[in-house]
């Protein structure tokens, strides 16, 4: 009988790992890994995945990724449930390299309302040798009707879904190569970077350094930021602002703030020093293409100023930032509002499906919102000792432009942990923020939007180094035509005077004038 390619392939595989040293091979067999028992765990699955063997799962986030599995090493795919509680039914998955595993550990995050197992971030990171997992959180889908009559689940998605997985993953990866992980990450942007403060402030000792981007956080007030820019844009249809004006208004916030850095290169390297009212592009005449109708001008202010309680008038989430128009259409698309928002206030907050976002109170609502999560989601304790205790490393991004969670609510968080900590001096050893011109929603923009992430954090928590300049990158259909330094918040990219704009070298970090 004629051996298969695939049969051939798996028998050289076996070989050369009977080949490799003890140190270079795990010191059970990956099948074996199906009988492990484990509290509140089920493992449904345990089998090896040949080199380049992984097949893209169904779903729309599996295949936009597709391409990123083609090149993967062998590894030991362990698929298990968790259950903690009657109504938990927590799916993860864990991803162990077949052979030369760096002896660390990497869990990475979610989006949305999750919902599903993030498999280009495991791919991710098992090609470079981490042992790594990722869950659903919970649940099936990336809606959050789960929460329904469901108040476990719930603390599933919000915090303790992600710590069950660690403390198993953990367990797993000893029983596999007879050690535990020297070395623990968090990696997560989004949904990923709440759940990375989560990590920090409720369980400080999972991980050694942990990467929170773009967090959306805190989820009930940036579900009720969202629903403000849909009250002000979507609720009148005279208000709305279709998608074809949007370069016309992100040209004049550029013209009237690019150069506020002493050059102009198309980015405004600190929004915050920015100040556009949109009422200079109010139409003279008729309604055009190239101006705003005064209902648009009126919406656009709204997108543009942070919604306030009415009665207090305390800030309740801040909002766009000068330079993110091109990515309005994020939240202000229409012709419903994002459904993570309406999601939040329906299912959550009033548990009632038929709940109309255009009566929402950001007085009363709000504050109900905030006694419903009771810190189930929101991640906003700003009191790290622990973490800090444990030797933990925080880092955190964020880009100016981002048109899904506005970016000052990192810079909030962060400024609230300084006040807390004891300002800079006593902080900056162990957590920063870095926030980058001109990129959208955790990476993509105008602006410089790729570094290695885990080099970073190596580097912090293995060898010492904080992070003082990262050299971020821009590409144009895969060829690079910037970079320029990202700097620790307050710091920003300053121009030396002479050289290109386009190149990081002829850029300092430094405190703003």
């Amino acid at each position: 009988m004629k051996k298969t390619k695939s049969a051939t392939r798996m028998i050289l595989f076996v070989a050369i790992l009977l080949c490799l040293p003890a140190a270079g091979r795990a010191a059970t067999s990956c099948g074996d890994m199906a009988s492990l028992t484990l509290p509140d765990t089920t493992i449904t699955s345990a089998q090896l995945v040949t080199p380049g063997g992984f097949a893209s799962p169904a779903g729309p986030r599996g295949a936009r990724g597709a391409d990123r599995f083609k090149d993967l090493p062998a590894f030991c795919r362990i698929a298990a449930t968790l259950k903690p509680t009657s109504d938990s039914d927590i799916r993860i998955e864990v991803w162990l390299p077949a052979s030369g595993w760096n002896g660390k550990f990497q869990a990475v995050g979610n989006g949305g309302w999750a919902g599903e197992i993030s498999y280009t971030a495991l791919a991710d990171a098992v090609r470079q040798g981490y042992a790594t997992v990722s869950t659903d959180t919970g649940h099936m889908g990336n809606r959050g009707s789960f929460a329904l009559g469901h108040p476990e689940k719930l603390i599933d998605f919000g915090h303790r879904s992600e710590h069950d997985m660690t403390v198993q993953a953990k367990a797993m990866i000893k029983a596999f190569y007879g050690t535990g992980p020297k070395i623990s990450y968090w990696n997560g942007c989004s949904t990923g970077g709440r759940q990375a403060l989560q990590e920090a402030q409720k369980y400080p000792m999972d991980f050694d350094g942990i990467i929170a981007g773009a967090a959306a956080n805190p989820r009930t007030h940036l579900s009720t930021w969202q629903l403000w820019i849909a009250q002000a844009v979507l609720a009148n249809p005279a208000s709305y602002i279709p998608k074809s004006k949007y370069p016309v208004i992100h040209k004049a916030v550029l013209d009237a703030c690019d150069a506020l850095d002493g050059i102009k290169d198309g980015l405004i390297n600190n929004p915050t020093r920015c100040h556009f009212n949109p009422s200079v592009l109010l139409c003279k005449g008729e309604d055009a293409p190239t101006c705003l109708t005064a209902p648009q001008v009126e919406a656009a202010t709204k997108m543009m100023t942070a919604p306030k309680n009415p009665r207090t008038g305390a800030e309740i989430f801040p909002t766009y930032q000068p330079g993110a128009e091109l990515g309005w259409a994020v939240i202000a698309g229409g012709p419903e509002p994002l459904v993570y928002a309406t999601d939040q206030y329906r299912y959550v907050v009033f548990q009632d499906p038929n709940w109309d976002w255009k009566t929402l109170n950001f007085d009363s609502d709000v504050a109900l919102a905030d006694k419903v999560d009771a810190g189930t989601i929101n991640a906003t304790d700003p009191n790290l000792k622990e973490f800090q205790a444990h030797d933990g490393k925080l880092f955190m991004y964020h880009g100016w432009s981002d048109p899904n969670v506005a970016p000052l609510a990192s810079v909030n968080y962060y400024n609230s942990v300084l006040e807390t900590m004891g300002g800079p001096a006593k902080t900056m050893s162990w957590i920063r923020l870095f926030m980058e011109p001109g990129m959208g929603h955790c990476e993509g923009g105008e602006g410089p939007d790729t570094f290695d992430k885990m080099a970073v954090i190596e580097q912090w928590v293995e060898k010492g180094v904080a992070p003082e300049r990262i050299v971020a990158s821009h590409n144009t259909n895969g060829v690079v035509d910037r970079t320029r330094p990202l700097c620790p918040y307050p710091q920003v990219a300053t121009y030396k005077g002479a050289g290109s704009t386009d190149e990081a070298n002829n850029f300092a970090c430094a405190n703003e004038k």
